[in-house]
């Protein structure tokens, strides 16, 4: 950690700022916690996703990531997260509530002008920043749009709950079968990923490159692969459904991605996927499932979820900037 940083920040008095070092995730994970409790109503941030956004490859600690602290503590946290060198970068500011609140304009200007360091060092023109915010968060979103930023989209978090859910999957409408992906198998892993790739090719979403995407998962403390799988209509293959071991400690499931080519949709596919992957879960004692859902996403992808039982646990508006280097 040996860059230095900025000259002419300026924090309010008492307040600090630095890097944060790896063994202070506990203590992010309070002030991400504290935040979710004013936010939410209850906890949401998990230690695995603390780790990693302290790991991710291109967060560059030394560089992208800050933490503001009082006397008692740290207050504040901040960072930008582009893993495959996009167009797009997402950054992320949290606050103690009162404590932090004055260490919130500082940070996002920290950020915006590392923004448009990494967009140039990057390759591109126009580079664009996007945050998040629960409607709530009135002082946040004040910030975002005195700095220049606009109201996108919403994005929601799903859950349901996986109580009683059958442990077997029931059967998929006629011509689809799902199976677990063969992860030893490259050139299937290759395939997987650009069914990714294809499926969200009309949206917004940033897909990894593959050799990111594999460095990403190599990075990741632990995979079920059981819990990955392969859809087929007719033999032909048709999607997948990526699942993610965030928050199983907690007895959580998390979906991190389903995707089905076009050919296939409005077959029953995609839900074949989920409550295959449901009965995965339910089998191995999760009590609960969650996803992240654009609810701007053309392929109505909302409208599915509810229909497998899922329902909004939290929306969040998605502001955005661009900066033109």
């Amino acid at each position: 950690m040996t860059s230095a940083l900025p000259p002419d920040l300026t924090l309010p008095p008492g307040l600090t700022l630095r890097r944060p070092t790896l063994d202070e995730a506990p203590h992010l994970l309070a002030l991400a916690h504290a935040n979710d409790i004013v936010a939410l109503g209850a906890p949401e941030w998990t230690a695995e996703e603390i780790n990693e956004a302290l790991s991710t490859p291109n967060t560059e600690l030394d560089r992208d990531c800050w933490v503001v602290a009082d006397a008692d503590g740290l207050v504040g946290w901040a960072f930008l997260q582009n893993v495959d060198r996009g167009d797009r970068d997402r950054l992320e500011v949290l606050g103690w509530p009162g404590r932090g609140d004055a260490a919130l304009r500082p940070l996002l200007e920290l950020l915006l002008a590392r923004a448009a360091e990494r967009g140039a060092a990057f390759g591109h023109e126009v580079y664009t920043l996007r945050a998040g915010a629960i409607p709530s968060e009135k002082l946040w979103i004040e910030t975002l749009t005195d700095a220049g930023f606009a109201f996108v989209k919403q994005h929601a978090r799903m859950t349901m709950a996986l109580t009683g859910v059958p442990h077997t999957a029931p059967e998929p409408p006629a011509g689809v079968t799902i199976r677990a992906v063969r992860a030893e198998d490259n050139a299937e892993m290759r395939r997987f990923h650009a069914t990714i790739v294809e499926t969200f090719r009309d949206t917004d979403h940033h897909t990894r490159d593959y050799a990111s995407w594999r460095a990403r998962l190599e990075a990741e403390a632990s995979i079920s692969y059981d819990e990955w799988f392969v859809a087929f209509v007719d033999g032909e293959w048709a999607g997948v459904l990526e699942s993610s071991d965030f928050g199983a400690t907690h007895g959580t499931a998390w979906v991190r991605v389903l995707g089905v080519l076009r050919t296939y949709r409005k077959r029953g596919v995609g839900q074949a996927l989920l409550r295959r992957a449901f009965a995965t879960y339910a089998a191995k004692g999760r009590t609960e499932v969650g996803l992240g859902v654009d609810m701007a996403n053309p392929t109505q992808a909302a409208r599915l979820y509810r229909a497998v039982g899922m329902h909004p646990k939290f929306e969040a508006n998605i502001y955005q900037r661009e900066l033109r280097l």
